[in-house]
């Protein structure tokens, strides 16, 4: 007989990919959060509380290995099972969100001011002076 311990199944699209049965990733703006489906500890440290504030209640990650809270990303040992951990604690889903739209034309619009700076820096690395790189 098989060990069920793990009943969770994934349909596996594309990597990175969330299929319809699949649970939604929960980020917290742009960072990663513990009360997300993904997110693992690999000491199996984390523990989700439920703590009240004035009859209302809510959940805090506590990690048992440290005695603390739990600083998500920031752990050496956090992880995330779709691999969207980035580093600097944030989560891939919610920066793919954002760089929907993304505007090449902005982005450029002040590469002029920045041309001159670059090719004296340039010309000072080479050695000669007032060289027409482009």
């Amino acid at each position: 007989m098989r060990n069920n311990y793990n009943q969770r199944s994934f349909n596996r699209g594309e990597r990175g990919q969330i299929t319809e049965n699949e649970p939604k990733p929960l980020p917290l703006g742009d960072k990663c959060n513990y009360l997300c489906p993904y997110f693992k500890c690999n000491k199996r440290a984390l523990m989700i509380q439920t703590k009240y504030s004035k009859g209302s209640p809510y959940r805090v990650g506590f990690c048992r290995w440290v005695g603390d809270t739990c600083i998500t990303g920031e752990c050496q040992y956090a992880y995330c099972e779709k691999r969207a951990l980035l580093p600097g604690n944030k989560c891939a889903f919610a920066t793919n969100k954002k760089d929907g739209n993304f505007d090449i034309d902005k982005e450029f619009k002040g590469s002029d001011e920045y041309d001159d700076k670059v090719k004296d820096l340039l010309s000072k690395k080479l050695g000669k002076k007032n060289v027409d790189l482009i």
